[in-house]
């Protein structure tokens, strides 16, 4: 199993020519999830040949223009699509009347019906579920109400160990189904087969967490432990942590502090701002602190086996 990230925009604020604000696209479980929506994502997607009908969640962080700009526009051309399915769209309250207002004003209702489930809650919660994947909010600490969300995997269905299975004639392959499910097998003379006997582990469940614009917060350290992955902003350096106060934002020392306490296995960081021309400074400066760090870049593509 794996879970692979594409960058589609990594910049704060102002988009330019090579520099996009935030969007990221997320393939977990055979899921499809658009993370932050910012101006031009949906050129990025199709850039990168992303497969518009194949996204049916989105998650907002927060209502600031390089977040959410792009929304629009995507919900539009979904309906010149031709879009049939239900987009479900998570983000802080007042999304609805964001989209809907726009939509109302320029008489552009979708053919398609769109869910929105507005967030409000200042503690983690649970906003999406199913056999497979499982999302949680990371309350975080900016300007206005913002959420980070971590995207984590199911235990998996054991793994049938047919080298034991072939010993027992009676198991057949109907009864591999129960197998991977954990049940013992019981052969006909009434003895019983204990599952770990037949059946190897699941894969270890994978994680991903999202930490959008916030400052230094290490509260939500409990929350994102030992993920796979964590993105976290890194608008200024330590040479402007003042501006990271002023602003509630993180420098890229800050964000390696977070992955250190939290343990996770590798930190990507990204949301630059424009005052800065050599990105590696970024980079140099959190793997002082966490040397598996490395930088979100437009079109990059982070995979975890």
């Amino acid at each position: 199993m794996s879970l692979k990230l594409t960058i589609l925009g990594c910049h704060s604020a102002t988009p330019r020519i090579s520099a996009h604000p935030t969007a990221q696209l997320l393939e977990i479980k055979n899921h499809l999830f658009l993370i932050d929506c910012g101006e031009g994502t949906q050129v990025q997607l199709r850039k990168y040949k992303a497969k518009f009908s194949k996204i049916k969640r989105i998650f907002i962080s927060h209502l600031h223009g390089d977040h959410v700009f792009g929304l629009i526009g995507l919900v539009s051309t979904f309906r010149l699509l031709n879009h049939e399915m239900e987009l479900h769209i998570y983000g802080p309250k007042g999304i609805k009347e964001l989209i809907t207002t726009q939509l109302r004003l320029s008489n552009s209702y979708t053919s398609y019906p769109i869910i929105f489930h507005e967030l409000e809650s200042n503690k983690s919660e649970l906003i999406f579920e199913d056999k497979k994947v499982e999302v949680f909010t990371i309350p975080l600490d900016h300007r206005i109400y913002t959420n980070g969300f971590l995207f984590r995997e199911k235990i998996g269905e054991r793994k049938l160990n047919m080298k034991a299975i072939s010993k027992f004639s009676e198991i057949e392959i109907c009864d591999y189904q129960n197998l991977k499910n954990g049940r013992d097998f019981k052969l006909n003379n009434g003895k019983i087969l204990p599952n770990k006997e037949l059946t190897l582990p699941p894969p270890r469940p994978l994680s991903y967490a999202f930490c959008s614009d916030t400052t230094f917060k290490p509260d939500i350290v409990p929350t994102i432990k030992n993920v796979d992955l964590l993105y976290h902003e890194a608008t200024f350096l330590k040479d402007r942590e003042d501006l990271a106060i002023t602003t509630k934002h993180s420098t890229a020392e800050q964000a390696a502090k977070i992955a250190k306490l939290a343990d996770v296995s590798e930190l990507i960081i990204g949301h630059y701002s424009g005052r800065y021309n050599n990105l590696n400074d970024f980079q140099s400066e959190a793997q002082q602190i966490f040397p598996k760090t490395t930088l979100a870049i437009e079109g990059k593509i982070i995979e975890v086996n």
